[in-house]
This record gives C-alpha cells, structure tokens and sequence, in this order.
C-alpha cells in the first residue's frame, strides 16, 4: 500500500462523520473519484453500524476504519480479526495498548488472511490524538517526554510489533521514516488547508505542509464534507498536494 508513487487523490482519506447512511452515500457518490479512503469513525458507527462499511463498499469506496482499539490482547485480536470479515482496506488500533496487544493483533490478523487466503489490511497504530497539546500530555497524563519524542517512541513501539505505520498529529514524519523506514506508513489526522476552519483540533496542519513534513496520507473531513461545494474543495486539496509532490521533488 505504501507505493512510492502515490497520487495527489489517493493521498486524501476523507472523514465520514455524518450521522446517516443517506449522507453516507451522498459523498461516496460525489467525491469517490477525488479521494483515496473513506474514514469511518465511530460518530457513523454508533449510527449506522457495519452497514456503512457495506454501504460504501457497493458504492465504490475504499475504506479506512478508525476504530482506536484498545483493550486486552485477546479482545483486540478477536476484534480486529472479525473487523476483517467486512473487507476494510486498512484500520487503526491504539499504540498505547503496549507491545503484547499490538503483536498479537498483528499476528492474529496474519494468521486469519493466510487461512482465508486474503489480502491483509494495513495496520496502522494512533500515537496521540491531535486535539492533545503539551500540557494535556504532561500534566494530566504524566508524561514527561515532549510530543514529538513521545510520538516517536510510540512509532518506534509500532514497528518493533510489526505493524505498517502510524497515525501521528502534527510531526516531522521524515523524522520517524528516517528512524523507522521510508517504507513505514505515516498518517497526518488533523489537516485543515488554510481557507478551512480550525475546528477542534489545537494540532492542525494544511496539506501542503503535511506532504513537505514527509506524511504519506492526510485525513480530513469537514473542509470538504461542509464547504458549498464539496467537489471543488477535494479539487483545491488535490491541486495543493500535487504542488507540494513537486515542491518536494525539486
């Protein structure tokens, strides 16, 4: 999945967080020829459940589902394992959930592909949450270590338990390539371009910036699910991503 030469389109995973299958299948129709993914959430699965999943694969959408799983290795690997029964392109489960969970979802994951002789998807870890800044991390999780360190370490955590990459907020991502491989995924969350609102984010970065930072893939939802003209805004982030992939190449 993490060709070398990836399109400014296939870049952008798009957040789903609508509450219906009707709106669900609105954007899947009218931005599937713009964007790579489609971001389930769980705003859209506590509404519509595995159906939206189905809903977008009939409608030609490809699918990365943002679970953020966490709990004991067992529940996890049994979690994820069943999670690929629905055909989902690639999904995400917590770094934070230690070295023994991520391994053995990994493993359970592989295991269940070769037996049914099926693609595997790509396994991505979420270090931190970009609404997190410094002093949420260090005063109320207790964690010492500066952001980009503490992501690092986590990247590093991810690797070691054999998965493809990483969900990371707004960090040098050719930092953790350089560590980690050129080949290890890395996953920009909160990208806002800079005629968009921020939101709720305090992380935030635009998708030229993202893709110069060296981040293979940038999620983004409502810049384009809420502007007048959802296409045109895909069309805009297209237009910036392809100028940064030449930008980068220079």
């Amino acid at each position: 999945m993490n060709d070398k030469i990836i399109s400014a389109k296939d870049r952008i995973i798009l957040a789903l967080d609508v509450d219906s299958i009707e709106d669900t299948i609105k954007y899947v129709d009218l931005l599937k020829d713009y964007v790579g993914f489609f971001k389930v959430g769980m705003p859209l699965m506590a509404s519509c459940g595995f159906h939206s999943i189905d809903v977008i694969k009939e409608h030609g959408g490809k699918i990365y589902f943002d679970g953020k799983y966490q709990d004991i290795p067992h529940t996890t690997a049994q979690t994820c394992v069943n999670l690929m029964k629905r055909g989902i392109d690639f999904f995400n489960i917590s770094a934070t959930g230690g070295s023994k969970m991520l391994s053995t979802t990994v493993e359970a994951c592989r295991e269940y592909a070769k037996k049914q002789k099926i693609k595997q998807p790509v396994i991505l870890a979420v270090t931190l949450l970009s609404s997190f800044g410094q002093k949420t991390l260090t005063n109320e999780l207790c964690v010492e270590k500066n952001i980009s360190d503490y992501v690092l370490q986590l990247s590093k955590l991810a690797k070691q338990s054999g998965l493809q990459g990483v969900i990371v907020p707004d960090t040098d991502a050719k930092k953790i390539k350089a560590e980690l491989g050129e080949d290890f995924i890395v996953v920009c969350p909160a990208v806002r371009p800079t005629w968009a609102i921020v939101n709720d984010q305090i992380r935030i970065v635009s998708p030229s910036d993202a893709i110069k930072a060296g981040f293979d893939y940038i999620i983004i939802g409502r810049p384009i699910t809420e502007a007048k003209d959802p296409v045109a805004a895909a069309k805009m982030v297209i237009a910036e991503i392809e100028e940064a992939l030449v930008s980068d190449d220079e």
